[in-house]
């Protein structure tokens, strides 16, 4: 990489084609992290020439997940008043079916100089041509058969109607060369790069066109994206040279794989954004585990906010290798930050998922038992949809399984004397909004023989194997409940 003597501005340029996946956000990260570990700006673009694919409220979604995850976009696309899509900065429009005129221009640039040309070839003379070259071993390409066509035969076919594509061409016999962020120095023999189209029939630009006349006009210093995108380059690099501008730096970002060293896909499981924001994975947590996903730190540290990931951020100390998407880390990561809650805010978090919980059930839980609740599963939540996991015994009367409520080789009897006694103790106790109110008290009344008598206390309280304690269920529940529970128990055993 050289030395940085102008104003870093670095973009993140989704197509509005469906969910933000879990790679175009840490594309994005990475991109937002070098822009301020810089002092720079970063920019949001709407790459949206492929008209055929687009999905409604896609740019919506991918400014909400921005938002949502702690990105500050300084110019582009964003959003305004009232939720509202918006473009803000001199160097617009932002949204690429927006620069047509500008593409044209630039084609026909290309053209006049004879470093592009109209291509009349048909789609089913493309697909003989490949499959011969497939039957030949050869490398799939376009063999340019209309590269040397003349301009004004093209200009008459043109003017009678009939369909063309306008495509890049590539010199013949040169190495094309980059140096990468990541890979180092790429070469690449100009023999081996297709006549990329670059207008497309219906007007719009292809990628490899836009990205490179967009990059130029915004300028754009970093360009950071995914590895799959180096074989592009040299054709990216060869239209910055038919132009004259200087190209931007480069930095190609490893692949995320799953265990299998496999590149994430929708079948494998959950990689839209969207999927793990339903499944209650904090903000922080996901950008967190994100950012140490292909990029190395150089710190013992694990845990770091966005403004420490600003100060820190090197795109040295990124990986070659793919980074394996490892669950366990994910859920331990976002685990710490969950802890970090205040119980006010974390049950504020939770309410949806309670909320769907209670419409599911037909009940009603009120703020203070949601607070209990929370307070007492924060210990063990991963994710924030833990919360409703096996909380069925706060809301509905046990079943009784006889077995399960004696403690160890206890016989009934012994098992309804010590439900008897702490039956006792809860009635004692006068302030039952207290939780440590009701643990001292039965401890007290146990008298040393815990699991006598507070292994049946807990199975009365929520006929189950494995639940909270008995305190913090019958804390929850409240006291009537408790009591009636136990009764009910004892019953059970008569």
């Amino acid at each position: 990489m050289t030395e940085i003597t102008k104003k870093v501005r670095t973009r993140f340029a989704p197509s509005p084609t469906g969910y933000v996946h879990i790679g175009n956000l840490r594309t994005a990260l990475y991109a937002y992290l070098y822009a301020k570990k810089h002092n720079g700006e970063f920019i949001l673009r709407v790459e949206d020439t492929d008209q055929k694919r687009l999905v409604d409220d896609a740019t919506l979604r991918i400014l909400d997940v921005l938002a949502w995850s702690g990105m500050k976009i300084d110019e582009g696309v964003m959003l305004g008043k009232n939720n509202k899509i918006q473009e803000s900065g001199e160097k617009g429009p932002y949204t690429q079916s927006k620069r047509l005129d500008i593409y044209k221009k630039y084609v026909q640039q290309l053209i006049d100089e004879d470093k592009a040309y109209y291509c009349f070839c048909t789609s089913e003379r493309i697909d003989e041509v490949r499959k011969e070259q497939q039957k030949n071993k050869q490398a799939p390409m376009y063999d340019g058969h209309c590269r040397d066509f003349p301009k004004e035969d093209a200009q008459k076919r043109i003017e009678a109607g009939e369909k063309y594509v306008v495509r890049l061409k590539i010199p013949k016999d040169e190495e094309i060369k980059f140096d990468d962020g990541v890979f180092g120095e790429i070469i690449v023999s100009s023999n081996t790069i297709d006549d990329q189209v670059l207008m497309k029939s219906d007007g719009f630009p292809t990628y490899h066109l836009a990205v490179v006349v967009d990059d130029h006009l915004m300028e754009i210093t970093h360009v950071l994206r995914g590895e799959e995108w180096i074989p592009s380059t040299p054709k990216h690099i060869i239209l910055y040279k038919y132009f004259g501008w200087d190209a931007p730096e480069f930095i190609h970002l490893p692949s995320i794989v799953n265990e299998n060293r496999k590149k994430l896909s929708k079948r494998q499981g959950d990689v839209s954004v969207a999927d793990f924001q339903e499944n209650g994975y904090l903000p922080e947590g996901l950008i967190n585990f994100l950012a140490l996903l292909g990029w190395n730190p150089k710190s013992e540290e694990e845990f770091f906010s966005m403004k420490k990931l600003e100060e820190l951020f090197d795109e040295k100390g990124l990986h070659k290798a793919g980074a394996v998407f490892d669950m366990k880390k994910l859920d331990w990561t976002n685990a710490y930050y969950i802890k970090q809650k205040s119980i006010e805010e974390l049950t504020t978090l939770c309410l949806p998922y309670l909320e769907k919980y209670s419409q599911e059930k037909n009940i009603n839980i009120g703020r203070e038992v949601a607070e209990k609740i929370v307070s007492i599963d924060q210990e063990r939540m991963k994710k924030l949809s833990n919360v409703t996991e096996n909380i069925d015994f706060y809301f509905s009367e046990p079943e009784y399984d006889k077995e399960l409520l004696r403690w160890k080789e206890n016989t009934d009897s012994e098992t309804v004397n010590a439900l008897e006694k702490m039956k006792k103790a809860i009635e004692k106790i006068e302030n039952f909004a207290k939780m440590k109110d009701i643990k001292e008290m039965l401890f007290q009344e146990a008298d040393g023989k815990v699991g006598d008598h507070l292994w049946p206390l807990r199975v009365a309280l929520t006929g189950e194997k494995q639940s909270p304690s008995p305190f913090e269920i019958a804390w929850v529940i409240n006291k009537e409940k408790s009591l009636k529970r136990i009764e009910r128990a004892i019953e059970k055993l008569k």
